[in-house]
C-alpha cells in the first residue's frame, strides 16, 4: 500500500538572532517550500532529493520523515522530495521552511495529526541531529510554521509570543551562501549584553528599532557589510537587518520605499538579486494536491 502527502511552510526573516542569547524573534515570508512524501508498506529507509540540487544534502528532509514516522510508531519505507522558493543558505530559513513541510507532509500522508508545537518540536530536534543549525532555530521554525511575527525562547522551546504584523518584506540575496553550522558562535557570544537590548524591544512590540540594531550586532559580530543596512536608512526604512547569519539582508517597507530601496541595494555591486514579498501571517498548510515544483 502507497501513501502520499504534500505540504507547505513559509520561509522567514529575522528580528532577533538567537545565537548570542539563545532568545530569538522571526517573521514569517510569503516565500515557499513545498514537500512531497511517499510511503510504502514493507519497505525501509527514506530516500530525499531536493528539486534544482541533485547534489543537495537530503539528510534534513530525511531525518524529518523518520523521526515523525517513529513519533507515531509507524515502520514505513518511501521519498521525500522538496522544492522551494526560498535562497538556500541565505538566512531566510529555508531549512526550517523545509523541515515543518516535511513533517506535514509525511502526517497528511498517513493520516495523522500531532499539535502544532510538536510539528514544529520534530524539525528542531532533526535540524539538530543532523547539525545543520546552532541554536535549533526554534524561532526561525515558529516563524515558518505559524507565519506573523514570533518570539522565542529557543533554549526552554518555549513560545513566548506571536502576533500578525502587516509590512511588504524587500530581501537582498547574495549569489554566495552562508550555512548556519559555520557561523562563528564565539564572536556572537560577544554581543549577547546587546542583543538582549535588542531583545527587549521585540517584547515591547518594536520589532522595526529591534532587528535593526541585531542587524548593526551581527554584521559587526560576523564580518557582514553594514553597507546595505545603511542604504535602506537612508531611504527612509526603520527596520532592516542581517537575516540569520547572512548573507541576504531584510527590510521592513512601506510600498514607496520599494522602488528606492531596491536601486539602492542594486547599486551597491555585490552579485546577488532582490526579492520583493511581504510578511506571511498564516499557518503552514498541507495540500489536497501536488504542485508541481
Amino acid at each position: 500500500m502507497t501513501f502520499e502527502g504534500h505540504a507547505c511552510a513559509s520561509g522567514a526573516g529575522t528580528i532577533i538572532n538567537a545565537i548570542a542569547t539563545w532568545k530569538g524573534a522571526a517573521f514569517g515570508i510569503d516565500l515557499k517550500t513545498f514537500a512531497k512524501v511517499e510511503l510504502f508498506e514493507g519497505e525501509t529507509g527514506i530516500s530525499g532529493s531536493i528539486e534544482g540540487m541533485p547534489e543537495g544534502d537530503t539528510r534534513l528532509i530525511e531525518r524529518c520523515v523518520e523521526l515523525t514516522l517513529g513519533q507515531l510508531g509507524l515502520e514505513l519505507g518511501g521519498t521525500v522530495r522538496t522544492g522551494s522558493e526560498i535562497p538556500l543558505a541565505g538566512g531566510l530559513k529555508s531549512s526550517s521552511a523545509a523541515a515543518n513541510a516535511t513533517v506535514l507532509a509525511t502526517l497528511e500522508a498517513v493520516g495523522e495529526a500531532l499539535p502544532p508545537l510538536e510539528i514544529v518540536k520534530l524539525g528542531v530536534r532533526a535540524a539538530k541531529e543532523v547539525g545543520v543549525t546552532v541554536t535549533g532555530a526554534f524561532d526561525d521554525a515558529c516563524a515558518s510554521f505559524f507565519g506573523g511575527v514570533v518570539i522565542t525562547d529557543n533554549r526552554e522551546m518555549e513560545l513566548v509570543k506571536r502576533e500578525e504584523f502587516e509590512s511588504k518584506v524587500l530581501i537582498f540575496a547574495p549569489a554566495r551562501r552562508a550555512f548556519s553550522a559555520d557561523t562563528d558562535v564565539k564572536r556572537s557570544r560577544l554581543i549577547a549584553p546587546y542583543v538582549e537590548l535588542a531583545y527587549g524591544l521585540a517584547l515591547e512590540g518594536d520589532y522595526e528599532r529591534a532587528m535593526t540594531l541585531n542587524g548593526f550586532l551581527y554584521c559587526g559580530a560576523l564580518g557582514f557589510d553594514t553597507e546595505y543596512m545603511l542604504r535602506a536608512l537612508e531611504c527612509g526604512v526603520k527596520g532592516v537587518s542581517l537575516s540569520g547569519t547572512g548573507p541576504s539582508y531584510a527590510a521592513l517597507v512601506g510600498q514607496e520605499q520599494v522602488k528606492e530601496l531596491k536601486q539602492a541595494w542594486e547599486s551597491c555591486g555585490l552579485e546577488g538579486k532582490v526579492i520583493e514579498t511581504s510578511i506571511n501571517n498564516r499557518d503552514a498548510i498541507t495540500l489536497s494536491r501536488e504542485v508541481s515544483f
